[in-house]
């Protein structure tokens, strides 16, 4: 389904990925384990387009996506949820949530809103609220609403767990559990795979912009 071969990225004068190379299968949840610094997130963003590639190839479905810009690959139904979540202090939660219905063309937006309630039910209790109101992990919660709202094939997650308290992170790593059951194919980024405990079907280690086969 998404394939990387050899890819390499700079930013600035720096190399920070150098010849990454990941697979990931249709209803695969995959890990992307690596301390800070690691380049899990600059992984994540040059699958996105928000990056460019020095050299290397990104194929998403057998569809080459290296040179698309982010909106594009966005139209493919790649939902992204950055580590600082990224919401928009001027919107309420729901408009969040929205924001890819906008941007893409998404037609049965009503029927995906209605989904991703069911799976997070908090989200819908905290919809009509200023995304400046909530907790970081309420801000995460609306943020991996929104990520599933356009990631209808494949859902990219960078440290959905960083930085927010015990209670919710067990929340989120439920949520993700029954996203893993319902099919939903899944990269996750992560400092600490024993959050994860046998969810992942595979797990990839990054080091210092090199990537491994756990």
């Amino acid at each position: 389904m998404l394939n990387l071969n050899k890819i390499n990225v700079d930013i600035g004068p720096v190399g920070i990925l150098k010849n990454a190379s990941l697979n990931l299968n249709q209803g695969e949840m995959v890990g992307l384990i690596g301390r800070n610094g690691a380049g899990k997130t600059t992984l994540l963003k040059t699958i996105m387009g928000i990056l460019k590639t020095k050299s290397g190839k990104i194929e998403f479905e057998n569809n080459e996506l290296t040179s698309l810009p982010s909106e594009i690959r966005a139209n493919n139904f790649i939902g992204y949820m950055p580590e600082d979540r990224r919401l928009i202090p001027s919107m309420t939660s729901e408009e969040n949530i929205m924001i890819p219905v906008w941007a893409v063309n998404i037609d049965d937006w009503q029927e995906r809103l209605k989904w991703i309630y069911k799976i997070i039910p908090e989200a819908n209790e905290l919809k009509d609220r200023p995304s400046t109101s909530l907790s970081g992990g309420q801000q995460k919660l609306i943020a991996l609403s929104r990520a599933l709202m356009v990631g209808k094939k494949l859902l990219l997650l960078d440290e959905p767990t960083e930085g927010i308290a015990p209670a919710l992170t067990r929340r989120i790593i439920e949520i993700l559990n029954n996203l893993k059951k319902e099919g939903v194919t899944t990269l996750v980024a992560e400092s600490n795979a024993g959050h994860y405990d046998k969810m992942l079907d595979r797990t990839f280690i990054i080091e210092r912009g090199e990537i491994k086969k756990k």
